[in-house]
């Protein structure tokens, strides 16, 4: 009833109708296959996937990453307003490109053996002036579809720091630093998916996948709703 009296419009086109339109959902750009670890960058072979998240080379917490889309034009624009303007109802037609990819090889076998769905955290202070975490808002609707637990209070985030924008790679890497606490009842000896809106530097992940290991999870992987391609050294905004 209320769409029909105040009709959606697109978030990148402002055309009445949809929140994403069709015409802008065939404009977004999926991401680069990137199966690699986020340490030390190594390509992690199909085989080996199912051996736990871990890189086989350097152990990092979180090898294995699925990102869906590319931050660039009406994705773009749809986090933006998810984030940033209180579009919530965006959540749900995100989700669906996390869904997509994950519909690929190796992921449905890694799906089928997850005990839970974990956001990345926002800090209070900043959950009260935005109201909703936009993480959270996308993987509890990835869970949802995925039919597996959303674990929002897996991990915490302890205190507020400094927006990422416009941060170095090392300036992102110290301002998380110790960020991040999991709680053990919730993740010890699990099998555990972190869901992100945006993947730049991978920062953010790996703080918090290196809490979950501290905290006794068995295995931890990722995936994103946007990333900058291969190669880029543009820090998304």
């Amino acid at each position: 009833m209320l769409d029909l009296v105040f009709p959606p419009s697109c978030v990148s086109c402002q055309r009445n109708g949809q929140a994403i339109c069709d015409s802008c959902a065939q404009l977004v750009e999926p991401a680069e296959l990137r199966q690699e670890c986020l340490y030390c960058g190594r390509e992690i072979p199909e085989v080996e996937v199912g051996l736990g998240s871990e890189c086989p080379r350097c152990q990092a917490p979180l090898g294995l990453l699925r990102i869906a889309s590319l931050h660039t034009g009406p994705m773009q624009s749809a986090i933006h307003a998810l984030k940033y303007r209180g579009r919530e109802e965006l959540a749900p037609s995100l989700a669906r490109y996390l869904r997509a990819v994950s519909a690929e090889t190796p992921w449905p076998s890694l799906l089928k053996a997850l005990d839970g769905i974990v956001p990345v955290p926002m800090h209070e202070e900043m959950l009260r002036e935005r109201r909703y975490n936009q993480a959270g808002l996308l993987a509890a609707c990835f869970a949802e579809s995925a039919g597996r637990p959303f674990l929002e209070k897996a991990v915490l985030c302890l205190h507020a720091t400094r927006s990422q924008v416009g941060l170095s790679r090392d300036e992102r890497a110290d301002n998380v630093r110790g960020k991040f606490r999991a709680v053990s009842e919730l993740v010890e000896g699990k099998s555990l998916l972190l869901v992100d809106d945006v993947f730049t530097t991978g920062s953010t992940m790996r703080a918090c996948a290196e809490a979950m290991r501290d905290a006794g999870a068995d295995a931890i992987f990722g995936l994103a709703l946007a990333g900058p391609s291969r190669g880029s050294n543009a820090l998304l905004q």
